[in-house]
């Protein structure tokens, strides 16, 4: 991958908050518990319909780090049919009770939200939006998790991610 998931976030942290703070810590590291996971998304149902809504479809890869955070990238259509990223990082919590069942955040940039839909978004500024979006995930194997992601109040996507 030409763009490196480590490069993206490299310049995000923030010394003026916290000299040790960065959004993906372990990143660098090459500790042995962490593991990749490609995301693919190909339905969101729309809390009210739109003849301007078009198929969200995205795809994604994540990496789960040390003490249950993550990083990522996902590419999608957004709804309007424009091309569109989310960067984030995340954390996610897993039950004892419940061992199969997750719930995640992830916090980021958003861009794609142009032209006639920037006000789709809330504080989109050129394209790019802060967002923060809560999921919940049921684990079918040890490999693969079926996602449901909240959007806000405009929709829920659904799909499915693989560790490798």
């Amino acid at each position: 991958m030409a763009l490196s998931l480590a490069g993206l976030f490299s310049g995000l942290a923030l010394p003026a908050v916290a000299s040790n703070w960065s959004p993906c810590p372990g990143f660098e590291r090459g500790a042995s518990n962490q593991h990749n996971a490609v995301l693919f998304s190909p339905y969101t149902h729309h809390w009210r319909h739109s003849e301007d809504h078009r198929p969200v479809v995205l795809i994604g890869l994540q990496r789960h780090l040390p003490n249950d955070r993550s990083c990522g990238i996902s590419f999608f259509t957004n709804s309007f049919g424009q091309p569109s990223l989310y960067a984030f990082t995340g954390w996610t919590w897993r039950s004892q009770r419940l061992p199969r069942w997750q719930a995640s955040v992830s916090a980021g940039i958003l861009y794609g939200y142009v032209g006639r839909h920037q006000d789709k978004v809330p504080l989109n500024y050129r394209g790019f939006s802060p967002a923060v979006i809560p999921s919940i995930g049921y684990h079918l194997t040890d490999q693969i998790t079926a996602e449901m992601h909240i959007l806000g109040n405009a929709a829920l996507m659904f799909g499915v991610s693989r560790d490798f």
